[in-house]
């Protein structure tokens, strides 16, 4: 899968995380259910903008996922029972059509990402 969004140093993520998805990020609101092809690119672009502090960023697909949108860093922490993370929302359109999801990425999801980023770059 290739990276769509900004061309920034950005996470080539040549398969998916071992870690399913919902313990690396917790959806608060979707007007749709999230595949697990969706929640992983979701996550990787969370984490972009997380890493880079950034406030916006366009989502695009990959080769096995249709997808259009935008997403925003909430810039706040958020806490769900035990999962707790920085907050995003992404207004989307899929194969399923358009949507708006908020999640939190989890701890445990930022600390994969960052060492996924680290292992691409080494």
């Amino acid at each position: 899968m290739a990276e769509a969004g900004y061309a920034g140093a950005s996470i080539v993520a040549t398969s998916e995380p071992s870690t399913p998805y919902w313990r690396l990020l917790s959806v608060l609101f979707s007007s749709f259910p999230l595949t697990p092809a969706l929640a992983y690119r979701l996550l990787r672009a969370a984490y972009e903008l997380y890493r880079f502090d950034r406030e916006v960023m366009a989502l695009g697909g990959d080769v096995d996922l249709i997808l259009t949108g935008e997403m925003r860093n909430l810039k706040r922490d958020v806490a769900l029972g035990t999962f707790v993370g920085p907050a995003f929302e992404a207004q989307v359109e899929t194969e399923r059509g358009k949507g708006t999801i908020r999640f939190v990425v989890t701890r445990e999801g930022i600390a994969e990402m960052a060492e996924r980023a680290t292992a691409t770059l080494n």
